[in-house]
């Protein structure tokens, strides 16, 4: 029995060799991912930059919207309020 295990054990190391990573593959394997990382940063922050900066301009975009209908109901109050102050002083 034990002839036959160091039989299959040799066969097996002859048809699949060990296969051990070397330092080699350890830096090949750090340079693809510094390069990855390298190449999608920016596009990722510049991404997250747009989308801060977008939601920013809509929110001073509605508050300039409503700042706008504030100033024509106000301007239509002073104007009415004008007009009756024109109106009684020339009752008066």
């Amino acid at each position: 029995m034990k002839e036959k295990a160091e039989l299959l054990d040799e066969v097996d190391e002859l048809l699949v060799p060990n296969r051990k990573l070397g330092y080699k593959y350890l830096f090949f394997i750090l340079l693809i991912m510094s390069f990855i990382g390298a190449t999608l940063f920016p596009k990722i922050y510049i991404t997250q930059q747009i989308y801060f900066k977008s939601r920013d301009i809509a929110k001073l975009k509605r508050e300039y919207d409503t700042l706008k209908e504030e100033n024509k109901l106000i301007s239509a109050s002073v104007e009415s309020i004008r007009f009756k102050n024109q109106i009684l002083d020339t009752l008066f």
